[in-house]
C-alpha cells in the first residue's frame, strides 16, 4: 500500500486510483527564462520517485509536466538578452533545452507528455469561455477574470480565509475587478499581439494554462498533481477554482507539495543572492551525488542547503557505489526472487510511506557489509526506485579561478598574523562556493 500527504486534507492518506489500473499524475514544470535551479532539481527527483514507484507496483501512469513558455518573465528576458520582447519563443527553446539536459543528468525519467501553453491556446480560450458561460468568470475591457465569491471553497487548499485574503487585496486596487481576489484568465494585449479570442487580442493568465493542459492531455479529474510548496497559493489553489468552477466533482484527488530548498534558513531566491543553479553544482559534483543529497531528506521537510553537507553526500554515496561495484545481477532483475526478497521488501515499505527514502536509505546502509544474497535486490531497489546509477563518480578537476586565489592569499595572510576571525570567516566564504580548505604541517 503506497500512503501520500494530501495537502487538502494535511493527513497521509493510501492511495487509491481513479481507475483500476491507470494513474494519471500532473507536475507543474518550469517557467523556461534561465537555467533550472536546485529547488527545481528537488522537485522533479521527487516526483521521479513517485513515478518509478507507481509503475513498480504495476500501475500503468500517464505523467504530464507541463512549460510555461510565454509568460511576464521570459518576455522581460527576451527584451533583456535579444533586445525585442516577441523574440520570447528562442529564450524558451534555449532554456528549455538546458533544463531537459539538465533533469536527465538527475536520472530523471522522461514525461510522458511534455505540452507547452503555446500549443495549448485553442484549449485555453474553451475553457475560460465555458467559465463565462457557467458565470464563472466574466469579462472586462479584453481582459477576463475569474470571479472567485462564485467558487464557495475557495481556499480549501491553502487553508486561507478569503475575508483576510481580501485584507491583503485591497492594499493593491485593479478598478476592472468586481472583487479584488479575482484573477486573470486572459490578459488583452493591443490588436494583431499574440492570439486572438472572443474578448480580443491577448494571452492566458498564468493559471488556467496547467487546468487547460491537465483536461487536454490527462482527463477532467486526476488523481495527483504536484509541485514544490510556493505553488500552493495561488497557483494550485486557482487550478481547482478554476477546474471545478468547469466540470464540478474533485480536480484531483491527491495533492502533493515538496517543501523549499534553503540557503542559510531563507528561502532560495535570486533576490536575496543566495541562488545555485543545477549548472552551477554540476561544475563541482557529480548529478548522481546531488539526486542521492536530495534522497537524504524527506521531500516534505525543508532542505537547507550547504556545500558541505553536498560534500558529505559524496562520500556516502562514494560508499554506497563501492559496495556494489563487484557485483554481477542478471539483465533481468524483475523476477520473483529479486523483489520478493525481505529485505527488497522492507526498502519498497519504506519509500511506499509517503516516499520515505530516507528511512529506506538508512536501511541499506545498516546491511550494506552483510547483504549477501540480497545484494542484487538491494541493487535493482537504488537503481530502479531511487533512480541511483551507483557509477563511481568521477574525480572533479578543481579549478582555482584568480577570485578563489584572491580569497586563499587572504585567508593565509590572516593566519599568518594570527586573525583567526578573518580567516575562518574566509574559510566559510570558500566551503559555501564549493571549495574545501584543509591545512596540512608544512
Amino acid at each position: 500500500m503506497i500512503t501520500l500527504s494530501n495537502t487538502v486534507t494535511g493527513k497521509k492518506e493510501a492511495f487509491t486510483p481513479l481507475k483500476k489500473d491507470a494513474v494519471s499524475l500532473y507536475v507543474c514544470g518550469i517557467t523556461p527564462y534561465d537555467y533550472a535551479h536546485i529547488g527545481h532539481g528537488r522537485v522533479y527527483v521527487t516526483f521521479d520517485v513517485l513515478l518509478r514507484l507507481l509503475r513498480l507496483t504495476g500501475l500503468t501512469v500517464t505523467y504530464c509536466r507541463n512549460f510555461t513558455d510565454i509568460d511576464d518573465k521570459l518576455l522581460n528576458r527576451a527584451e533583456k538578452e535579444l533586445g525585442d520582447q516577441f523574440r520570447y519563443q528562442e529564450i524558451a527553446e534555449k532554456y528549455i533545452s538546458a533544463y531537459l539536459e539538465d533533469i536527465a543528468r538527475l536520472g530523471c525519467l522522461t514525461p510522458d507528455v511534455e505540452p507547452r501553453v503555446t500549443e495549448t491556446i485553442p484549449e485555453i480560450i474553451a475553457f475560460v469561455k465555458g467559465l463565462i458561460d457557467k458565470g464563472y468568470a466574466y469579462q472586462v475591457q479584453g481582459d477576463v477574470y475569474y470571479r472567485v465569491s462564485r467558487f464557495d471553497s475557495y481556499g480549501k487548499l491553502s487553508k486561507r480565509d478569503v475575508d483576510d485574503l481580501l485584507v491583503g487585496a485591497r492594499v493593491e486596487v485593479n478598478t476592472k475587478k468586481e472583487n479584488p481576489l479575482d484573477f486573470a484568465l486572459w490578459k488583452g494585449e493591443e490588436e494583431g499581439t499574440f492570439w486572438q479570442s472572443p474578448w480580443g487580442w491577448g494571452r492566458p493568465g498564468w493559471h488556467i494554462e496547467c487546468s487547460a493542459m491537465a483536461s487536454k492531455h490527462l482527463d477532467k479529474h486526476i488523481d495527483i498533481h504536484g509541485g514544490g510548496m510556493d505553488l500552493i497559493f495561488p497557483h494550485h489553489e486557482n487550478e481547482i477554482a478554476q477546474s471545478e468552477g468547469l466540470y464540478g466533482g474533485t480536480f484531483a484527488r491527491y495533492w502533493v507539495h515538496n517543501a523549499f530548498v534553503r540557503i542559510n534558513e531563507e528561502k532560495m531566491s535570486k533576490s536575496l543572492g543566495n541562488f545555485f543553479t543545477l549548472r552551477d553544482v554540476f561544475a563541482s559534483f557529480d548529478p548522481m551525488v546531488v539526486r542521492f543529497y536530495y534522497l537524504q531528506h524527506h521531500y516534505r521537510s525543508p532542505l537547507d542547503f550547504s556545500f558541505e553537507d553536498l560534500q558529505a553526500a559524496e562520500r556516502a554515496y562514494r560508499r554506497l557505489c563501492r559496495a556494489f561495484a563487484g557485483s554481477t545481477c542478471p539483465a533481468d532483475q524483475s523476477d520473483e526472487h529479486v523483489q520478493q526478497s525481505p529485505l527488497f521488501k522492507e526498502l519498497v515499505r519504506f519509500v511506499s510511506d509517503d516516499l520515505n527514502t530516507v528511512g529506506a536509505l538508512g536501511v541499506v546502509f545498516e546491511n550494506l557489509s552483510d547483504m549477501q544474497e540480497e545484494v542484487c535486490a538491494v541493487k535493482f531497489f537504488l537503481q530502479e526506485i531511487l533512480g541511483l546509477s551507483l557509477i563511481m563518480p568521477a574525480q572533479k578537476e578543481i579549478e582555482i579561478t584568480s577570485e578563489i586565489q584572491a580569497l586563499i592569499d587572504k585567508r593565509d595572510a590572516a593566519r599568518a598574523i594570527k586573525d583567526w576571525t578573518t580567516a575562518d570567516a574566509v574559510r566559510q566564504q570558500l566551503v559555501e562556493l564549493g571549495y574545501e580548505v584543509k591545512d596540512k604541517k608544512k
